[in-house]
């Protein structure tokens, strides 16, 4: 039952940093323990995309693979991810991003999940515990490598 929430301001548009986390492809270039992520399917309808995705996260010997449902709103500038298959008893993440004057974008995270088994809950937990936590700092440096410096209205 870990849950983790923060929001950050970043100098880049909200529509910037939706797209940034919407490229899901990309994640195991820059984000922590995520090793490899496939796109299984995408669903297209009413101006709302629904990928189920499947990652694989590993941290020194052990090796997990997840898929999860995740709906991209670009319209409401929000991303919500749903636990599909694999070690977790439930998994809800939520991605917001909204104007923050002439400082670009808030960006929210939130997620709260479980795992399945007591035994790898305690063997991962704290390791999901700290990537989660620097899960908003590794967007905010990609966005610095994608975007640069300026801020964008």
């Amino acid at each position: 039952m870990p849950s983790f929430q923060t929001s950050r301001i970043v100098p880049h548009s909200p529509r910037q940093m939706f797209d940034l986390v919407a490229d899901v492809e990309r994640y195991p270039e820059f984000l922590p323990l995520c090793e490899a992520i496939s796109i299984r399917d995408i669903k297209e309808r009413d101006g709302k995309t629904l990928l189920i995705c499947e990652m694989t996260v590993g941290y020194k010997a052990i090796r997990e693979t997840f898929a999860t449902q995740d709906l991209l709103k670009p319209d409401d500038l929000e991303i919500d991810v749903k636990f599909f298959e694999g070690p977790f008893k439930y998994l809800d993440n939520k991605w917001t991003f909204k104007p923050h004057g002439a400082h670009g974008c808030e960006v929210g995270f939130y997620i709260d999940y479980e795992f399945k088994s007591r035994m790898l809950g305690m063997l991962m937990g704290s390791m999901f515990d700290r990537a989660f936590r620097m899960f908003s700092e590794a967007f905010e440096k990609r966005a610095q490598v994608v975007y640069g410096d300026a801020a964008v209205s």
